[in-house]
This record gives C-alpha cells, structure tokens and sequence, in this order.
C-alpha cells in the first residue's frame, strides 16, 4: 500500500491510496486539473482511479466529484443518505452503497460514523494485507466505541483543524465559532493529541495532521500542541507531519 496527500485544510481536500489492484481516491474537494496534475506528479494515470471514497457532501470535500467521473467509471462510494442527497449523481452507473463495512474481493474498507454537520458523513480505515491508513477529519469527536477498531494503525492522517484560543479570539462571527466548536463541528489541536495517545500503537509509522484552519491554526502551534498532548499521556512518538493546502506530501509506503 501507498498514500498521498494531494491537498488538505479549508479549501479543498484529496488523499490518494494506492493498494495491490486498487487506485482510491478520499474525498475530491479540488478542481479537476490540480487533482489531475497531482496525480501525474506521482506517476499515477488519473484515469486509472477505480474507486471514490467520499467523507461528506460539503464543498471543499466534492467540488470535483461531478467533472472527474465524466472522464472515467470509478466506483464511487458512499451511504445511501448521502447519495439520496446528491442530485447529480442519480444517474451516474458506478454507485456502491454501503452502511458500515466496504468490501471488495481483496479489500476491506471500514466506513465509521463520524460527527459533522453533513449527511451521513464517515471517516476510513483501508486495509490490505496486515497494513492499514486511517483517515479522521471534519468531525466533532471521535467515538469511543471506534478506539479498538482505530487503535494501533499504520498511518493515521486525522484532523487538526484549530487552536482555541486563536479560534476564540480570533476574526469568525460567534455563529460560526459555536459550530467549529460544537461536536459537530472540527477537532481542535489538544482534542488531536488526545485521541492518538488513545490510538497509536507499536505499529504506528506515520501520523499526518489534516485540516488546518488558515485563520485559527498555524502548523507549528499544531505540531508543539499535539506533541505536548501525547507527552502528557506519557506517550513518545514524533514522526508527526502537517499536511498542506496547496502541496502534495510525500509518497508514503507501507
């Protein structure tokens, strides 16, 4: 298996994931040519995507969804809820619904609830062959019930989305302050390093944070608040990295 990132905060968010016999795409909130441009700069023929994984129906999550399916089949998967929502996609032929579990015939995708303003929204762990990515982001909390299901993962690429205190003090109306801190709405930084001090592992290589708020985060208050999290859980790990807006990450591999 090998990820991507392709772009990832307010304004639009990709994650490839490449297993054996699969090219997935999490999410299509860019335009189609930086998806297509992002692709090609790590060797991958967007053409060759064969399935759509889709987090939630908001814009910086779908924006490219209609035009990219125009130009090949990918399997494009999502709840029932969701898909009843989307008008577009009524006719399109490759639809998988699903409520908890994605199978394939050599691969298993679990899809849990996560706790956002959307329709049906879900978060991802892909697995294949004894490795496995985890992607959390645009979610309120994290369900206990998920934490054996989450635990000691490979790669987790999870939401890092603000600091309260900048987000407190900062610009946004109290409305939409309200939102991003309710549990609709986005994971703060300490929230961040609490959950992966309850989630990594032995296994666990890589932790990517996503997400990131132009206006209520920066990367290195991210990174010092969630390292600072996970000391006081007593938990050493330091291979943490944040995703960008507007550059693809490395080319990880498991």
């Amino acid at each position: 298996m090998k990820a991507c990132i392709l772009a990832s905060g307010s304004k639009g968010n990709v994650t490839y994931v490449e297993t054996k016999n699969h090219k997935i795409l999490i999410d299509m909130g860019k335009n189609k040519k930086y998806i297509t441009d992002s692709l090609k700069s790590i060797g991958v023929d967007p053409k060759e995507i064969d399935i759509i994984l889709i987090s939630h129906t908001h814009n910086d999550h779908i924006s490219a969804l209609d035009t990219f399916i125009k130009s090949i089949k990918a399997t494009v998967c999502m709840p029932k809820e969701m898909f009843a929502s989307l008008e577009s996609l009524q006719n399109y032929e490759h639809i998988k619904i699903y409520d908890d579990e994605i199978n394939f015939s050599d691969l298993k995708i679990y899809a849990i609830k996560s706790s956002h303003d959307a329709v049906a929204s879900r978060n991802f762990i892909i697995e294949e062959d004894g490795v496995s990515l985890v992607q959390i982001t645009d979610t309120g909390y994290i369900k206990s019930k998920y934490f054996n299901l989450l635990k000691n993962r490979d790669i987790y690429f999870i939401e890092s989305n603000h600091d309260v205190e900048m987000l407190t003090h900062g610009p946004y109306p109290d409305w939409l302050k309200r939102r991003i801190l309710s549990d609709e709405g986005h994971l703060s930084n300490e929230a961040t390093g609490f959950y992966l001090s309850k989630l990594i592992g032995d296994k666990t290589k890589k932790v990517y944070l996503m997400h990131l708020s132009e206006e209520n985060n920066r990367p290195d208050v991210a990174l010092k608040t969630v390292k600072k999290t996970l000391k006081e859980y007593e938990i050493s790990f330091d291979n943490i990295e944040c995703a960008k807006q507007n550059e693809i990450s490395e080319v990880m591999y498991l």
